[in-house]
């Protein structure tokens, strides 16, 4: 059963803190998980969670800071001394510990690192931060276990032991050379069950997937996820072993980039969070409505060069919010269809094939929806010209919408840009406007005006 955080629980945490009562505090955190104790922290003020920051034991509250969201971790940070904040970092794995002091100004930073008790953890720290943060070398963590391929099974039981006391989990044993180059990996089923004196070079597997320091990060996403990986190990340009990267941060990065479509899909382009100042908030959100806007003015020309054609067929003017609407749906359907292929590395074949998929997808929705139209038409005693000049309309307009959702979203993946950016307003934009002037150009064709 999990841990439930209440409204009662948090004002009793409120209360302690403002009567100062740290030994009630303390028992009533000391069995809760960090994750929850960051649960906790969101809910509090800035001075409250930094009250309980430095009250409760580092080995808690550094995995908690960097559960945090980074807009309350940045206020917490900056109520802390840079000691303080090392005391938090010391306690972290390499990771983690590299993506908190990346997030402080840079004066800061080499204050904490210089706070630091364990040198040899501050200079894994220091290289971890010379990495881009969206590659392989800046995810990856320095703990792993490692042996070499020169030696025994034995020596290699007591290295591990020594090596596991600063490794949270051990997913893999990996194999190297005296050079440290990346040779492969070791079971631990063939560790137990081979003497001792048995060399490592004649048990280890060979075959091991790894990724380079530079690989984007999403690549090493769909890599683990292909091949169904907890924990995958980073080599350098030479092919030796400088680090791992385990699932939870890959995880991390699926819900970020998920975050990331999921707004841009919606016409918001910057990241933001809906605590964000008005400002901020605005900035994202207005470049998208601002196109919509220029898009509207577009479709009110259109009508406009059709003015005759409204004072004669005024009820073209009714149907034109429908053929509209289904322009903009359609489109958007065949953008995130294809977007998620792009996104999962499943959109295969060549264009010419698509093209032929989504022309029959169309044909079979068009086809089916004019029926409904005529039907509608039949029923509501149009005028039969009139109801095939509106069903012929929407399957030409779906016809064109489907293809333009599927294409700008591939156009632009190949040109190295997000293809989420096609899914929202760009789509309904631009099919609205194609999908306008396709009726009243049709309609012109079949009604003779």
């Amino acid at each position: 059963m999990s841990f439930e955080i209440t409204k009662e629980y948090i004002l009793e945490i409120q209360q302690l803190i403002a009567e100062q009562k740290n030994d009630a505090l303390l028992s009533l955190l000391e069995e809760v998980h960090y994750a929850d104790i960051a649960e906790i922290i969101e809910e509090l003020n800035s001075y409250q969670a930094t009250y309980l920051i430095k009250l409760l034991e580092s080995e808690k509250t550094s995995d908690a800071l960097a559960e945090l969201d980074e807009d309350t971790r940045e206020k917490i940070l900056k109520k802390l001394s840079s000691k303080e904040i090392a005391g938090e970092i010391d306690e972290l794995d390499t990771d983690d510990a590299a993506d908190i002091i990346a997030e402080l100004p840079e004066e800061q930073k080499e204050e904490v690192i210089s706070h630091l008790e364990d040198v040899e953890h501050a200079k894994e720290i220091v290289e971890l931060l010379r990495y881009d943060e969206d590659t392989a070398g800046g995810l990856m963590a320095k703990e792993l276990v490692k042996v070499n391929e020169n030696w025994n099974v034995l020596t290699c039981v007591k290295e591990m032991r020594a090596q596991a006391e600063e490794v949270t989990r051990v997913h893999s044993i990996y194999v190297v050379d005296d050079n440290d180059v990346l040779r492969g990996r070791l079971s631990l089923k063939d560790l137990l069950t081979t003497s001792t004196r048995s060399p490592i070079k004649d048990i280890f597997i060979k075959k091991v997937d790894a990724v380079n320091v530079n690989e984007d990060v999403e690549e090493v996403a769909k890599i683990m996820q292909k091949y169904d990986l907890e924990a995958i190990p980073v080599i350098d340009e030479l092919g030796r072993l400088v680090g791992r990267i385990t699932i939870d941060d890959i995880v991390d990065v699926i819900k970020e980039e998920a975050e990331k479509d999921y707004q841009l899909a919606a016409g918001i382009v910057d990241d933001v969070e809906a605590d964000d100042t008005i400002w901020e908030l605005t900035r994202a959100r207005l470049p998208w409505l601002i196109l919509g806007l220029f898009g509207g003015i577009g479709s009110v020309f259109i009508m406009e060069g059709y003015e005759d054609a409204l004072n004669k067929y005024k009820e073209l003017f009714f149907f034109t919010p429908l053929i509209a609407a289904m322009a903009g749906n359609v489109g958007v359907q065949s953008s995130a269809i294809v977007v998620q292929g792009l996104a999962n590395d499943i959109i295969k074949g060549s264009l010419f094939s698509r093209l032929l998929k989504e022309v029959s997808l169309s044909l079979i929705s068009g086809v089916v929806l004019g029926v409904l139209i005529i039907l509608f038409g039949f029923i509501t005693n149009m005028d039969l010209v009139f109801s095939f000049t509106i069903a012929i309309s929407m399957l030409c307009v779906i016809i064109i919408a489907s293809l333009v959702g599927t294409f700008v979203p591939i156009i632009l993946d190949k040109r190295g840009i997000d293809p989420a950016i096609a899914t929202g307003p760009f789509i309904t934009t631009s099919n609205d406007i194609f999908g306008i002037f396709l009726f009243f150009f049709i309609a012109k064709l079949m009604l003779g005006f």
